[in-house]
Formats: C-alpha cells, sequence, structure tokens
C-alpha cells in the first residue's frame, strides 16, 4: 500500500461566511444596479453571483469529495470538485459574453446613470470583498476550487474599485460611457480568470500527465536501481488537483524470489513517493513478459 497525504482542510467557517457575505453584495448590487441605472454594478453583481457559486460549488464539492469509495466508486469522489470548478468556469464565460452584448448596446444608446447610488453600492461591495479575500486566504494555496474563488474574489475587488471611480465620473462629469467600459473590463477579468481554470480542469478530466511531473526524468531515476533492467508502459495523472496516480512496468535483471521483488518494488515506490511526491503507485514487476517495451504506451 503507498503513502497517503492528509491534505489540509479548507476552512469551513471561513468559506460560509464568505458565502453570506458574497449572496448579500450580490443582491446589494443587483438592487443598486437597477436603481441606478447602471449596467457595471450589474455585471459587478454577476461577478459577485460567480463567486458565490464558486464557493457554494467548493463547499458542497469538499462535503462529496469526503465520502468513502464504493465497488462502483473505488475512486471516491474527488473528481466531483473537478466537474464543479469545470461546470462553475462554463457557467462565467457564458454570463460573460452576454454582458459584453449588452456593453456593446449601451456604447451605441449611452443612458442616463445615478452615480450616487453607484458609489454607495459599489463602496458596500468592495468592504465586503475584502474580508472574504482575507478569510479565504490560507486555503487558496492547498485547494484548487478554494483557489478559484480565491481569485474571482480578488478581481471582485478590483472591479468594485473601478465601479466607485467610475461612479465618481458619472456623478460629477456625467460621462456615461465609463459604465459599459468597465463592464467590458469586469467581462475580461472574469474570462481572464477563469480561463485558466477550465485549462487545468480539462488537462485532469483528460488524465493528463501532472505538469511539473517529468516522465523521463522518473524512467532515469527508477533504472538507476540495480536490479532493474528497464521501467515502460508508463501513466501518470491526477484524480483531483492535489491527488497523483502512477503506474508502470518493472523489468528487473535476473529471476529473483517473490521476498526481493516485494524489496525492490517497496523501494522503487520510495523513491517515488520521496523523490517526486506521489501518493499513488501501483508497480507490475516482470521478467522479460512484455514485447512492447516504449515507455509510453
Amino acid at each position: 500500500m503507498s503513502h497517503v497525504h492528509h491534505h489540509n482542510e479548507p476552512n469551513k467557517t471561513n468559506l460560509l461566511i464568505s458565502v453570506f457575505l458574497n449572496a448579500t453584495i450580490t443582491i446589494a448590487e443587483f438592487i443598486g444596479g437597477i436603481l441606478s441605472n447602471s449596467l457595471a454594478l450589474i455585471s459587478d453583481a454577476v461577478h459577485n453571483l460567480s463567486d458565490t457559486m464558486a464557493i457554494v460549488i467548493s463547499y458542497i464539492a469538499m462535503l462529496i469529495g469526503k465520502k468513502d469509495s464504493t465497488a462502483k466508486n473505488t475512486f471516491g469522489y474527488k473528481r466531483i470538485e473537478i466537474l464543479a470548478a469545470l461546470f462553475n468556469a462554463v457557467v462565467l464565460i457564458v454570463i460573460s459574453a452576454y454582458l459584453f452584448y449588452e456593453a456593446y448596446t449601451r456604447f451605441i444608446n449611452p443612458e442616463p446613470i445615478k452615480g450616487k447610488i453607484m458609489f454607495i453600492v459599489a463602496t458596500i461591495g468592495l468592504l465586503g470583498n475584502l474580508i472574504s479575500v482575507l478569510l479565504l486566504h490560507k486555503d487558496s494555496t492547498h485547494n484548487l476550487n478554494i483557489k478559484a474563488a480565491y481569485l474571482h474574489l480578488i478581481g471582485d475587488t478590483l472591479s468594485s474599485v473601478g465601479v466607485i471611480f467610475g461612479s465618481i465620473l458619472i456623478y460629477f462629469w456625467n460621462i456615461y460611457w465609463i459604465d459599459p467600459l468597465l463592464t467590458v473590463i469586469i467581462g475580461i477579468v472574469i474570462i481572464k480568470a477563469t480561463w485558466s481554470i477550465l485549462k487545468e480542469t480539462i488537462e485532469i478530466l483528460m488524465q493528463a500527465s501532472p505538469v511539473g511531473l517529468d516522465l523521463k526524468e522518473i524512467k532515469t531515476e527508477l533504472e538507476k536501481h540495480p536490479d532493474i533492467k528497464d521501467i515502460h508502459h508508463i501513466h501518470s495523472w491526477r484524480l483531483s488537483d492535489n491527488i497523483i496516480h502512477f503506474q508502470c512496468h518493472a523489468d528487473v535483471n535476473k529471476n529473483l524470489p517473490i521476498k526481493n521483488i516485494d524489496k525492490i518494488r517497496i523501494e522503487l515506490e520510495n523513491t517515488l513517493h520521496k523523490g517526486f511526491g506521489i501518493d499513488h503507485i501501483t508497480i507490475q514487476m516482470e521478467l522479460d513478459t512484455c514485447t512492447e517495451k516504449s515507455a509510453i504506451v
């Protein structure tokens, strides 16, 4: 049995407080956006809604991901987090595209906006976002879903600053075109943050080798073992954003008792675990049984 890391659990209380804060800001900004006729506020509300969704999904995924493996789902439910992150990313990109269209119509037909309401609501939004950013900062380093939510929140904080700035221009100088411009900028921020998450979730679902894991280097390292002739049929993939699986065939030099073979296998597993941080390892020990000896099959 290979080693299993106990990964740091995200702080549930902080997550729930962030959800509550974000949901409140979202509602305030939607209402404020309608009352002030500001599209930028509404897009900021969407941005906040997306964060609320991201955090809720992280929370649900965290609870489901902890369920034990079953005879049907032998890998457990960890991958639900990846599916959740993917769903969230797609929804965000679709909403952003719609906002671009709305902003375009506003550029052509500018509408008057109430700058004062816009300013007050955006300031409330900024404060709420800052608190959430501080709450999730620690967990964002070791959990893909929390990281997604955290990145959204930083984007939100910046977009709130932008909306506050825009509301001042509108209030004092009636520069109405700043509103659709801000909407487009916020949309770009959403898409940019989401794109990298979309890419990573697709890589995980496609069973791609983890970024930063050099399979050639691993092969070379394992073949340094005095009893190993050849390492081939290598596969490595991620179950979730922090659980790496690895399997390969290992050809030994000569016919050895199974006790010795086991000792070699454990030594190879230790090399993988200590040198490359791989948790789940399956090594098929052989003596010239494979006709096809390619490293990657």
